[in-house]
């Protein structure tokens, strides 16, 4: 394997892991076992400084095995049972704990405050015990602390913006270009990439569970049961069904992507349930499931692991370059149906990880089947047209731009309008 294929494959393995539970409230429960942990002692007290993404996507989403949604229960079952060894895997087991947690929270107290911070993903805990504290900080990625204190005294720190060596960052990502994504994805020796094939073990039970059950709106279920069942139906019915039940707080793991459940279910569902109704090889789902990943990846990298961006954007283009490969399209055709979903749904916002989660995705995959519908024809938005440009990683700079830049005000906004509703679940 030459540098590069290293290079890729181990940003794919960092980018693609098992994870219980919307990641926002699962991090911030990792961060608080961490902060547990370093205490040593009884926690009687837990403050917490979020960036407003973080607050966003906490507030609505079921926190696993409690039928609850929200930051306090997720934060409690940190303290109760939280162990930060498991990373994205730390509320594992909240479905034993959750009576525990409860009676924690109603003793406790819980101080939540949004911190002024130019971090899009800004975790601070601090835990406390008579005259005693501890800190845990993490920020960039979900799983990534960058400091950790207790008494006031420094066990480990490193900046924010310090970047990490190797190939291991998300500067890998966005050095990619979508010619090496596709030459990677197609060109690599079959055995380098079989693992992805865990992907789908994994995220097709959540989705068979819940198809078999009642979760969130049951956008999936209806779908996936509608009367004129098409093909693509079933197949977005099948998706959306997996992210039913994740939003609702189902205890499956499920392999994410970027940090994201749903963007991982995205990735990975609707490539291998196309490629099945192909009747293709599993060579060819390998590979097809290997570019989907690695393009929402890339694409990514460029927008930010959070956004006012919904990440159903990269991972519904990831999608599409994967059924792309199994309708036969070249690499030529695959940039083209990008750049037919480019100018479709780059403006879909993100109001918070949430129950109608799914028909976002609903509606990517949709745009993702038209898209490459179109390119199979050579049909592809003209490049006078909006942000899409002859150059397919100059659309997709275009789209990081947008998202990471021109959305700022918006992110606000959507925070505030959340905040002040009065309203409960």
């Amino acid at each position: 394997m030459d540098r590069m294929s290293e290079c890729i494959r181990r940003l794919m393995q960092q980018n693609i892991v098992v994870a219980v539970g919307c990641t926002e409230p699962v991090a911030v429960a990792l961060c608080v076992a961490k902060a547990k942990e370093i205490l040593g002692k009884e926690v009687e007290r837990v403050e917490l400084f979020l960036s407003g993404n973080i607050v966003k996507n906490a507030m609505g989403v079921g926190i696993p095995g409690t039928g609850k949604i929200g930051l306090p229960i997720a934060v409690a079952l940190g303290v109760v049972c939280g162990d930060s060894s498991k990373q994205l895997q730390v509320l594992c087991s909240a479905k034993e704990h959750v009576n525990q947690a409860q009676q924690w929270l109603e003793k406790h107290t819980i101080d939540i405050k949004t911190k002024d911070t130019k971090e899009k993903l800004y975790i601070e805990c601090h835990c406390y015990a008579l005259n005693e504290s501890a800190v845990a900080v993490i920020s960039g990625t979900h799983t990534n602390f960058v400091h950790t204190e207790k008494n006031g005294e420094v066990l480990f720190h490193q900046d924010c913006k310090q970047e990490q060596q190797g190939c291991s960052d998300d500067a890998a990502a966005q050095n990619l270009t979508a010619l090496q994504v596709w030459e990677y994805a197609t060109l690599t020796p079959l055995e380098e990439l079989q693992w992805i094939d865990e992907t789908v073990t994994l995220n097709d039970k959540c989705s068979q569970q819940s198809l078999d059950g009642e979760y969130g709106l049951r956008i999936g279920k209806k779908l996936y049961g509608c009367w004129d069942k098409s093909i693509r139906a079933e197949i977005i019915g099948r998706t959306c069904a997996a992210s039913d039940a994740r939003m609702d707080g189902i205890t499956l793991p499920i392999y994410s992507n970027s940090g994201s459940g749903n963007q991982g279910i995205t990735c990975t569902l609707p490539v291998y349930y196309y490629g099945i109704k192909k009747n293709a090889d599993k060579e060819s789902i390998t590979r097809a499931l290997t570019l989907s990943h690695l393009m929402s990846i890339y694409i990514k990298s460029k927008i930010g692991r959070l956004s006012a961006l919904c990440g159903v954007v990269n991972a519904s283009m990831g999608a599409a370059s994967g059924i792309a490969l199994l309708a036969g399209c070249s690499f030529k055709q695959m940039c083209f149906a990008l750049n037919n979903m480019i100018n479709t749904i780059t403006g879909m916002v993100c109001d918070g990880a949430k129950p109608s989660c799914a028909l976002k995705i609903s509606a990517g995959l949709n745009s993702a089947f038209d898209s490459v519908l179109l390119a199979l024809d050579d049909i592809v938005v003209d490049t006078t047209d909006g942000i899409a440009d002859a150059d397919i990683d100059k659309s997709i700079a275009s789209i990081g731009k947008i998202g990471r830049y021109g959305m700022d005000e918006t992110d606000k906004l959507i925070l505030d309008i959340m905040t002040e509703k009065n309203c409960s679940r």
